[in-house]
């Protein structure tokens, strides 16, 4: 049973927070528009595919992800691109460039995804890492889109809040790639962690002060009756990923490993 709540803290919390609820919801719902007619009226496949892959030239911290994916995985980046080009031709329907990042960071994921579990730890760690500070960002804008961000009930607030910080976005789907990368040249096969492990977690959070209820909330991927204040409960979801990253080895990385399993099923 504590396995089984563990389990469903991993699926709700880091899957919400990853390179995945977040820019997968932008992905599932673009805001696209209605270009006009004279805009786009003609556009061919090819055309299409000039003006996607210049507005994300023209989009620097997106550029510098697109362009790793080429180097890393070009088959992928090439279907991505093609896929986004033919859509434009067919619908003459605008995207935005962060609908682009999303959904290549959501392809990816979903094709290549398990092997950053076989990662090197340093790519591993730094994957939480910048998870962490988009949900530190996140935190500093809005509580409650905080609270929601960790439950992958993102919406048009979080699009927006993206469109805004694009760096740190940016920041963060390149280390879901690196972690691939790092895994596909590596295939470092890891135990999964054990009750033992997940005691230590408990224990860690509890010792950063984090109290039963807290602790519940977050363990059994649902918020109390009545509900904590948006405040209390995104604090609590910061310091579980603080925590994270303070576990001895081998089990902080086996934790990892395991959420990023989860995060590629998601």
């Amino acid at each position: 049973m504590y396995l089984e709540k563990i389990l469903a803290l991993l699926a709700a919390a880091l899957v919400a927070i990853g390179a995945g609820v977040g820019l997968t919801w932008m992905a599932i719902h673009p805001a696209s528009r209605l270009a006009g007619a004279d805009a786009l009226a003609s556009i061919d496949k090819g055309g299409a595919r000039q003006q996607i892959e210049t507005l994300i030239a023209a989009t620097p911290d997106y550029a510098r992800y697109f362009a790793r994916l080429r180097e890393t995985f070009t088959a992928d980046y090439e279907a991505a691109i093609n896929d986004f080009a033919a859509r434009l031709a067919q619908t003459k329907e605008e995207q935005s460039v962060d609908y682009y990042l999303s959904e290549a960071v959501r392809r990816i994921r979903t094709s290549h995804g398990a092997l950053a579990a076989k990662a090197e730890p340093e790519p591993i760690a730094r994957v939480f890492e910048k998870q962490l500070e988009v949900l530190q960002a996140v935190a500093r804008e809005d509580k409650r889109m905080c609270v929601a961000f960790l439950y992958g009930a993102t919406d048009l607030d979080f699009q927006r809040f993206a469109a805004s910080r694009r760096q740190i976005v940016a920041d963060m789907a390149l280390a879901g790639l690196e972690a691939i990368v790092s895994g596909q040249a590596n295939k470092i096969e890891r135990a999964a962690p054990t009750e033992a492990d997940f005691r230590v977690l408990e224990n860690a959070l509890t010792a950063r002060g984090l109290d039963k209820v807290e602790i519940d909330a977050l363990l059994d991927g649902k918020m109390p009756d009545p509900p904590l204040e948006d405040a209390r409960m995104c604090g609590a979801g910061q310091t579980y990923f603080e925590v994270l990253k303070t576990l001895p080895e081998p089990a902080r990385t086996k934790v990892y490993g395991l959420a990023l399993e989860l995060m590629a099923r998601s």
